[in-house]
């Protein structure tokens, strides 16, 4: 497992530009195998979890090749077999071969899937979702003899059950409701992908109209990284620094813009680029995480180092209220905190440099701006949980003046 070494305490100051976003990537892999052909993809981010998923793809048949910003993927030939249980285990997105297999295949084995083990993630919406357009179980396996259209009612808006309704719906010929769907922006890069491969959607609020069959090879343009973009403008603050970031659509992002505003940071977006300076007056602040278009869980652990350093706060997840398990890491460092219902609250404390082990990917990057935070030399453990979400992470610190080094 790799470490990260960080000397903190040091502004940072610059320019980046965010990567190919994993959380629309992931699923539009996926969505290449009911794609039968040759689809195209641009912007694809070069990280862990899609060198995993596109390994999985391969073990089905898949051709893979990148060169020149496009990676060309051709499912043709793929052909069904139990996917290893090893590349399954390790990353969530794997949950989305249930929709795409039993669209392409009409089987899939339902086994462990991996991912971040920062709360308890059911895949029992996925596997509904399946059941309500003719799948049923089968052992440790499900399958689809007989496809049909039909209607899906989502009682959470779960994005994974959403991708792999959307996936499903759009193989099968006729025409699908799903309802309750999740509205974030990398279900909408998903549909975009799909309706260039010939599927029709319309979106209307919630509901998602699926016209499937038939389809063809895609192609599209994965959306900037809004996770990413916005870490590295959390890296600048928490460093007292000032980085710019592009590449991103902020539209998508109006909450935790919002949610710096109330901290007492200036926020400006102009041509493309945010940038978030210090204000004069410094705020606790309330976070509640929930579905888009409300501020992102992903980004709860991302801003609770800027509670630590201003005047502390409170967050509330209402998509994984147990995911606060980053803040025994960010103890080393000298964050306090105590757990509440289905949150926590930060106080403000003073940041010294620490060792710790990344416990998740967002919570790993927590970590990691609180060490870019803190005065004197701190190490990350177990950073490759971080390194397959961050594209080029030490890259990209180094030229904002962070002193970085993965080894």
């Amino acid at each position: 497992m790799k470490s990260i070494t960080i000397n903190g305490g040091r502004p940072l100051e610059g320019k980046i530009t965010a990567s190919g976003s994993k959380n629309a990537a992931l699923p539009i892999l996926f969505a290449t195998l009911v794609a039968k052909g040759v689809s195209e993809i641009e912007n694809l981010p070069d990280i862990g979890d899609v060198r995993v998923a596109i390994e999985i793809l391969r073990g089905m048949g898949v051709s893979v090749e990148r060169g020149g910003g496009v990676t060309v993927i051709d499912s043709t030939n793929a052909r069904y077999s139990p996917p290893n249980p090893f590349l399954i285990g390790k990353i969530r997105a794997s949950t989305y071969l249930i929709g795409a297999c039993l669209g392409r295949f009409g089987v899939c084995s339902v086994g462990e899937y991996g991912g971040c083990s920062f709360s308890n993630r059911p895949i029992d919406l996925h596997i509904d979702a399946m059941r309500s357009l003719g799948a049923y179980s089968d052992a440790e396996s499900m399958l689809l003899p007989l496809p049909r259209a039909g209607e899906i009612a989502l009682r959470l808006p779960s994005v994974g059950a959403t991708v792999n309704a959307l996936i499903l719906a759009s193989s099968i010929k006729g025409e699908s409701r799903i309802k309750g769907a999740a509205r974030e922006p990398h279900v909408s890069a998903l549909i975009d992908f799909l309706v260039s491969a010939g599927a029709e959607i319309r979106a209307e609020d919630d509901v998602l109209t699926v016209k499937g069959g038939g389809l063809h090879g895609g192609k599209t343009r994965i959306i900037g990284d809004m996770i990413e973009g916005f870490s590295y403008l959390v890296c600048g603050l928490a460093t007292h620094g000032e980085v710019k970031v592009d590449g991103v659509d902020w539209d998508t992002l109006l909450s935790p813009l919002s949610a710096l505003t109330k901290l007492g940071y200036k926020v400006a977006v102009e041509n493309g680029v945010a940038s978030v300076t210090e204000g004069a007056v410094q705020r606790a602040l309330a976070v509640t995480a929930e579905p888009y278009p409300g501020f992102p869980t992903d980004l709860q652990p991302i801003i609770s180092p800027l509670l630590a350093i201003n005047a502390g706060g409170v967050i509330i997840d209402k998509v994984f209220s147990e995911r606060f398990g980053y803040l025994e890491v960010l103890k080393a460092f000298g964050v306090r905190s105590r757990r509440i219902i289905s949150g926590a609250i930060i106080e403000r404390t003073g940041l010294f440099s620490a060792e710790a082990v990344a416990p998740d990917l967002r919570g790993g990057m927590a970590a990691i701006i609180t060490a870019l935070a803190a005065p004197g030399k701190s190490v990350i453990h177990s950073a490759d949980i971080v390194l397959r979400g961050y594209e080029r992470l030490e890259e990209k610190l180094t030229s904002i003046g962070a002193q970085i080094r993965t080894n």
